[in-house]
């Protein structure tokens, strides 16, 4: 079964309005604030079958903060030879910000789920997302899962031609020089198989969790050696070569992750780094648009 759904967060005429459209999830507004709304997606059905192919689009406009939060995690089932998809395609406008800490993705024994991540971010755009996959349930093995993740950074406007040298200075374009954008760069590629051969050496290993908080358009800051002292976790950080950071922890259970703090971190500082002005707190009202049940 096919099911779409779709979250788009948008500012106009001193509004947050959004346009919420219900599939295999239904979107529904928690609260909104100057330039911010708190959005919960709710599964409508049981999830996720063999034979579902589920789809999340989520639209942040320019400007705007968009926190998606999850009533609860998701199970693929056994899909009785039938394989299974979840999709989502995320886009962030200029100076928007995308908060996601996703509840475990649980693949359970006998299925077969592709999963995807495609995040485009324009100039200024910062987006957070959490991922934690589970393979198989208490005393499971767990299923064959196949997920990528895709993440371009659109970066800022550049005069046509470049500056240009001279005597070693660079002496700025004339103004009558077009304005282009520089074509969309890569932040993050990655591709994961987690079928049959996830338990080698060098893979898995005995891991059965995959959880990682991926910081998209800013460079997180370190995490405090008291954090770490507190919980006694210490995640693996990696730096992107553009603005961004994955933290990433495998290990038997979702409980003994510790990146909690590093989402708690991670958000605020994105959120302090926004240069996106706030909208009167006396202008703001939302403007919910939906279709479908």
């Amino acid at each position: 079964m096919d099911g779409t759904t779709r979250v788009g967060v948008t500012r106009a005429a001193g509004r947050v309005r959004c346009d919420l459209r219900p599939g295999a999830l239904s979107a529904r507004v928690l609260s909104t604030g100057p330039g911010v709304a708190r959005v919960a997606l709710v599964a409508t059905r049981a999830l996720l079958l063999g034979g579902d192919h589920v789809r999340v689009e989520v639209h942040v406009g320019e400007g705007v903060e968009l926190e998606l939060v999850e009533v609860s995690g998701t199970v693929a089932y056994t899909g009785r030879g039938r394989a299974a998809s979840w999709s989502v395609d995320v886009v962030v406008e200029a100076g928007g910000l995308l908060v996601w800490d996703a509840l475990p993705f649980v693949v359970a024994e006998g299925a077969d789920v592709a999963r995807s991540t495609d995040v485009r971010l324009g100039a200024g755009a910062v987006a957070l997302l959490r991922e934690t996959l589970v393979l198989g349930r208490t005393g499971e093995t767990g299923g064959r899962l196949r997920s990528s993740t895709r993440a371009e950074h659109v970066v800022r406007p550049v005069l046509a031609g470049g500056p240009q040298h001279d005597g070693g200075e660079i002496s700025p374009p004339g103004r009558s020089d077009p304005v282009c954008l520089e074509p969309a760069r890569e932040l993050f590629v990655e591709d994961l198989d987690l079928g049959a051969d996830r338990a080698l050496p060098g893979i898995l290993g005995t891991a059965r969790v995959v959880d990682s908080v991926l910081l998209l358009g800013a460079r997180p800051p370190a995490l405090h050696p008291d954090d770490a002292v507190a919980t006694g976790r210490h995640p693996l950080r990696l730096d992107l070569d553009g603005p961004g950071a994955v933290a990433r922890h495998l290990g038997a259970s979702t409980h003994d992750a510790g990146l909690d703090t590093v989402v708690a971190t991670w958000a605020a500082a994105a959120r302090a780094a926004r240069s996106a002005p706030l909208i009167d707190d006396q202008e703001q009202t939302a403007l919910l648009q939906t279709t479908g049940a």
